[in-house]
């Protein structure tokens, strides 16, 4: 909204800028930032504060208590009453309006220091108020704040009473009810409340272990952490980047701390995993879930970009688990690492229904493994698409093409060990990830192949080189060609080119 404004005054142009931002939204420092931006320059803006005390989960911080009290004054509880009464006797005059209002808006000081003239709290579902205070207000040429009261899923009662469950699109469910209609299996557990449940089970045993959030403790799963270990347990808001260096900062004192957040949000520390973990080479525990495509939330919350972004950072290692219980393993995996920084990275939803271990072992660190033999083809494989794989390489055994398929749990390091002589010998290689291909796990092994001088035939399928909208994961994946039939055309087109499906 800051740029509009400047580039509107730059060119000469005559509307308004307005930006709505929520309680939750102003946690992090990107909002203070363009606040005192705007305030220094004066920017004829108008910011909406849509305060309904929710982030995803609720709001936390000395902020969102600085909110509650704002709402919880006199001053408010007047305003509440009188200011539509109080606005039918304003004068016209805008300078007036201001000086009249100023008497009602003392609780936003904070604000007002920052150069921005405050109007609030008021009533955010009284159209009727809000359409008069936006009159009045729109016309006062500086960085206008008018602070609305909401309630999260207003209108419809369900929602009204569990915001968090209604937080994000879902899929499709009942409106009577708000039960969804079907995700995933009806048996297997979702891979966020395996994460969560195994996590417990670590704490339970050791006090090293402490986990964050930046203000998703229930979408993550770490509201059973919190429950029963609530001072190991802290959520900074949504403040991605103060989480990963807040956790920097407790590796450096010999803790273990988890940050636990979804993958797409994890984009936002790219500076703080380099400089503040990474350079360190600290101790730091990275869950990424909802990594992958995710649906109906779309491009903005596809997790398909964190296999480029971590692997290119030196010291640390980077895992994706086939299924539920192999998460298990690569929790413990990265509670047993002390060498330095690790991430383990797996999709929304439900697993695929393995048998889960009692006490999961950890794995060695980039080993792969072989789930299927074949000369003719290798298809190798990593999270989510490893079952696909071995359903695809199934279907090529009946056209006569003899697979190895490799589970190759982590992308960095890599198994060079295994890879380079499976590619070496069988010269037919498939990979397939649920990443970006510019620079995932397929360039991952594409480099590695030519670093040892292998000649190989080589096609990497993931997800392709633009943004993905919403739609079923299913369907997305196959318009993305990494489903099961994807990997069987590909397949078919290296070794049987003449064979029409």
């Amino acid at each position: 909204a800051l740029g509009i404004a400047s580039a509107r005054d730059l060119q000469k142009e005559n509307f308004k800028v307005v930006s709505v931002i929520g309680d939750g939204g102003l946690t992090g420092g990107m909002a203070f930032e363009a606040m005192n931006t705007a305030g220094d320059y004066g920017k004829d803006l108008i910011a909406v504060l849509n305060d309904n005390q929710m982030s995803i989960s609720a709001t936390v911080g000395a902020f969102s208590k600085y909110f509650s009290r704002l709402t919880a004054s006199p001053t408010y509880n007047v305003l509440r009453t009188k200011f539509k009464e109080f606005l039918s006797h304003v004068p016209t005059d805008a300078r007036q309006v201001v000086k009249r209002l100023e008497v009602a808006t003392k609780p936003g000081m904070l604000f007002e220091e920052f150069g921005f003239r405050y109007f609030g709290p008021i009533d955010g579902h009284d159209v009727e108020l809000l359409l008069e205070i936006f009159t009045r207000v729109k016309d006062l040429p500086e960085p206008i704040l008018v602070h609305v009261l909401t309630k999260k899923g207003k209108g419809y009662q369900i929602a009204e009473n569990d915001p968090i469950g209604f937080y994000a699109v879902s899929g499709k469910f009942d409106p009577k009810t708000g039960q969804a209609l079907s995700i995933g299996s009806k048996t297997a557990k979702k891979y966020t409340d395996v994460f969560s449940e195994t996590l417990v089970n670590f704490a339970r045993d050791d006090q090293r272990l402490v986990a964050i959030t930046a203000a998703m403790p229930t979408g993550t799963g770490l509201d059973k952490f919190q429950t029963l270990f609530p001072d190991r347990f802290f959520d900074v808001g949504l403040a991605e980047q103060c989480a990963v260096t807040f956790a920097a900062g407790l590796a450096t004192e010999k803790l273990k701390p988890v940050v636990a957040i979804y993958s797409t949000f994890l984009q936002r520390s790219y500076d703080q995993i380099l400089h503040d973990v990474c350079i360190q080479n600290l101790p730091v525990i990275f869950a990424l879930d909802r990594a992958g495509l995710v649906g109906a939330d779309g491009p903005t919350h596809h997790g398909v970009f964190d296999l480029s972004y971590l692997r290119h950072m030196p010291n640390i290692v980077v895992m994706a688990p086939k299924d539920e219980n192999e998460l298990q393993e690569m929790i413990a995996t990265a509670v047993d690492y002390q060498e330095g920084p690790i991430a383990l990275r797996y999709p929304r939803g439900a697993g695929v229904g393995v048998p889960l271990a009692n006490k999961p072992k950890p794995l060695p660190i980039g080993k792969a493994e072989i789930l299927k033999t074949g000369e003719d083809l290798l298809i190798l494989a990593v999270g989510n698409r490893v079952y696909p794989a071995l359903e695809a390489a199934n279907v090529l055994e009946g056209m006569g093409v003899k697979t190895t398929v490799v589970n190759a749990r982590f992308v960095k390091p890599l198994d060079v060990s295994l890879i380079v002589p499976l590619a070496k010998k069988i010269g037919k290689v498939i990979t397939v990830e649920d990443n970006t291909l510019a620079g995932g796990f397929g360039s991952a092994v594409v480099e590695l192949l030519s670093d040892h001088y292998i000649l190989a035939h080589i096609k990497r399928l993931g997800i392709p080189d633009k943004f993905i909208e919403h739609g079923d994961v299913e369907a997305l994946y196959s318009q993305c060609g990494c489903d099961e039939q994807g990997i069987v055309k590909a397949g078919q087109a290296l070794c049987k080119p003449n064979l029409k499906l």
